[in-house]
């Protein structure tokens, strides 16, 4: 692996000959709703060909396990259940550490915490009235008003109360819906209580599927910055963003040093390739044959700021603009060339707007149909 250039890394080798686990996230990097994303399946066929495991770590808390590896399976997928590890597992473990055995938990939820709750030696309950000793909530698409009502009227009371993530949205094929973060905020802003966190981006998920492994060198793949990156940095694990999710190129450009990821790949394919490492030039950050400089706000006009040139004193040093120096012929090395000149330049001018639009306008030209949002 190279030198991380401002949250980038690279790697001359395949990343599947890097590393010895591969810990994937669900929603919208393996499937979206009940479809699986296109060449998913194949390229984690290959990965297993090679000898790397895979696991499945995701914050979708309404299934459990089981209907979660029979869901993968039917999608060609090779996945044993004991391959998938839930948010409703980690909530679950958590309050198995801290109530006595047979305690009952209200769940606001489905049937996954139902499920992990059991597993435990805890029991799952529907009401405040059943006398619960602590409250726990997880994404359930049949969650109603009712039963975050009686959510609400738990923590209200007192009781624990523990969400297994706060992913304000869920892929879907028709794009983002609510997510479980979205039903947490209703409870919260009801109550004016926070809920302790089990899931992504708490590290807690990460380290319980690289332990149950014996992993040494897990890598962790998602489409969210918010959870599957900052939860892989946390977990002190590197991480690949797919572009088959939630976020995409202009989220990654604008993307917080904690929630960057350390690679970049259109999908899953991206982890039987190699990944160039971003150099600094006196023309910009390069990627391969691609060159993306900043200009504006503290960048150099067709430079990088540094003493390569004279600083452009006549821009609007609240506005900076990504310039393409040299596109080259692969998108992915646009964006990574992009990324890193980005970040590079956020982290010396916290302060300015950052334009994306030449950086886009130069992907369309590559490649249309790319999954590039604007």
């Amino acid at each position: 692996m190279s030198i991380e250039n401002n949250g980038l890394i690279g790697s001359a080798r395949p990343l599947v000959e890097v590393y010895d686990l591969v810990l994937l996230d669900l929603d919208g990097v393996v499937y979206i709703g009940q479809a699986a994303v296109p060449g998913a399946a194949e390229a984690l066929d290959r990965v297993r060909a090679v000898g790397v495991r895979t696991a499945f770590v995701t914050n979708n808390a309404s299934r459990p396990p089981h209907v979660v590896g029979e869901h993968l399976r039917q999608l060609g997928v090779h996945a044993d259940d004991d391959d998938v590890v839930t948010s409703a597992q980690a909530a679950s473990a958590l309050l198995a550490r801290r109530l006595p055995a047979g305690s009952a938990v209200l769940v606001v939820g489905g049937e996954g915490l139902y499920r992990a709750l059991e597993a435990v030696g805890l029991k799952p309950v529907a009401s405040v009235d059943e006398g619960p000793a602590a409250v726990v909530q997880g994404f359930g698409p049949d969650v109603g008003w009712r039963l975050l009502a009686e959510g609400t009227r738990a923590v209200r009371s007192g009781l624990p109360w523990i969400a297994t993530n706060t992913d304000l949205t869920v892929p879907t094929p028709y794009g983002p819906a609510p997510g479980n973060g979205t039903l947490v905020a209703a409870i919260a802003t009801a109550t004016g209580v926070t809920p302790e966190v089990a899931g992504k981006p708490q590290p807690t998920l990460f380290h319980e599927a690289a332990q149950r492994y014996g992993a040494k060198r897990p890598l962790v793949v998602g489409d969210r910055l918010d959870t599957d990156l900052e939860g892989a940095r946390a977990a002190g694990m590197d991480g690949l963003a797919v572009l088959t999710g939630v976020h995409r190129v202009p989220d990654l450009l604008i993307a917080a040093p904690g929630r960057r990821p350390h690679l970049i790949a259109r999908d899953l394919n991206g982890l039987l390739d190699p990944h160039p490492a971003a150099i600094r030039t006196d023309q910009g950050w390069s990627v391969g044959e691609a060159v993306v400089a900043v200009s504006g706000a503290g960048g150099v006009a067709g430079g990088v700021g540094t003493s390569v040139g004279a600083a452009d004193t006549s821009v609007d040093h609240e506005k900076a603009e990504l310039q393409v120096v040299r596109p080259g012929s692969d998108p992915m090395d646009l964006v990574r060339a992009g990324c890193a000149a980005a970040w590079a330049h956020a982290d010396a001018h916290p302060e300015a707007h950052l334009d994306p639009a030449t950086l886009l306008d130069a992907l369309y030209r590559l490649e249309e149909a790319g999954p590039w949002e604007r």
